[in-house]
């Protein structure tokens, strides 16, 4: 048995990462209407805790922190860093933080691009060019040969993990590996004992392999927040409904039924060629007495926010408009990893 312990979201942080979107990525023809939703989720999580900032080079430093100032971020709460990636979803390529004997251990697993499917080898460096830049003062870094992304997987810091068979089985990350074994490898090194895997649930537009973080959140030990569409002509339907059954068979350790909670869906958006796009309110962050809530200028925002609230009565929620993320396929939550307290000094 691990003696590790795979912290909650709602645990106490001590900063959450960003990998800032730059000109060299597939941002740069839309890169002045993500930018402000980058500032905007920095300005609010530096009043929380730390934000750790990911830039290409001292000149992109500069310029963000222009940005940041002119937004009223206090200084004092921001880090930068430098390495130049592929892209910025800094919750697949960000570090895993468990904590062994009450220290936090950073986990640093590949990133291989969502199964291959884009380049991520300047992505897959990150975690470790903070650690070498003294981002995270002395601990230990374990890098592991093991496929896995923070987007893939959820705990409800009780030693359950909630996950999908779309990703964690997936032929293009660890194809060698039967699932038993994927469970002993996730079980020895986040000191998880249990898994939830949903076999049902895939948003339009989404490039992860059904993530979990797209689709069902834990917001305690007992409830489950996620994605559900009422629309029998909506092509989420079936998904999503076999996906809620699936939901409502699991139980909690205590063999109770969880606390199921109902999400809405956004109406449906696209881009300029026609495609729909990957719009979720489940892809919230969590940070410390506040939830940052991803909203796309919909009628459904409000209702999604009230929701939300219900499930953390003792936190303020955060609405942030995510239209410009979902752009390239991905949204709050995605462009963000929490470093639990401890990490960062």
């Amino acid at each position: 048995m691990s003696n590790r312990w795979f912290p909650p979201e709602w645990h106490e942080q001590s900063a959450v990462m960003l990998t800032w979107a730059h000109e060299h990525s597939d941002w740069a023809p839309i890169l002045n209407q993500v930018e402000p939703v980058f500032t905007e989720i920095s300005y609010y999580i530096s009043s929380h805790e730390y934000v750790i900032i990911v830039a290409c080079d001292r000149a992109h430093v500069e310029h963000i922190h222009q940005l940041l100032q002119q937004r009223g971020v206090d200084p004092a709460q921001v880090r930068f860093y430098i390495h130049r990636g592929n892209d910025t979803w800094a919750r697949d390529h960000g570090p895993i933080t468990v904590y062994e004997n009450q220290t936090p251990v950073l986990l640093d697993f590949v990133f291989n691009g969502w199964g291959n499917k884009f380049a991520a080898d300047l992505d897959n460096e990150i975690s470790h060019a903070l650690l070498t830049q003294d981002a995270f003062g002395d601990l230990q870094m374990h890098s592991l040969d093991f496929v896995l992304e923070g987007g893939g997987i959820e705990t409800d810091g009780s030693g359950t993990l909630l996950t999908t068979s779309r990703c964690l089985l997936a032929h293009t990350r660890n194809p060698s590996l039967t699932v038993n074994q994927i469970e002993a490898m996730l079980s020895a090194q986040l000191g998880v004992d249990r898994f939830l895997w949903l076999d049902h649930g895939a948003l339009a537009g989404d490039d992860t392999d059904s993530h979990i973080d797209t689709l069902a959140r834990f917001c305690d030990q007992d409830t489950i927040a996620y994605c559900y569409c009422d629309d029998e002509s909506d092509e989420h339907f079936s998904e999503l409904h076999s996906m809620e059954q699936q939901l409502q068979s699991f139980r909690t350790r205590n063999n109770q039924p969880y606390r199921l909670v109902r999400l809405p869906l956004p109406a449906a958006k696209y881009d300029e060629l026609g495609h729909r796009l990957p719009a979720t309110y489940a892809n919230f962050l969590i940070i410390n007495d506040a939830v940052l809530v991803p909203t796309y200028q919909d009628p459904a925002d409000a209702r999604a926010l009230q929701i939300l609230q219900q499930c953390f009565p003792d936190r303020e929620i955060i609405s942030v408009d995510c239209s410009a993320l979902i752009r390239q396929y991905g949204s709050l939550h995605c462009v963000t990893m929490q470093l639990p307290v401890g990490v960062v000094k």
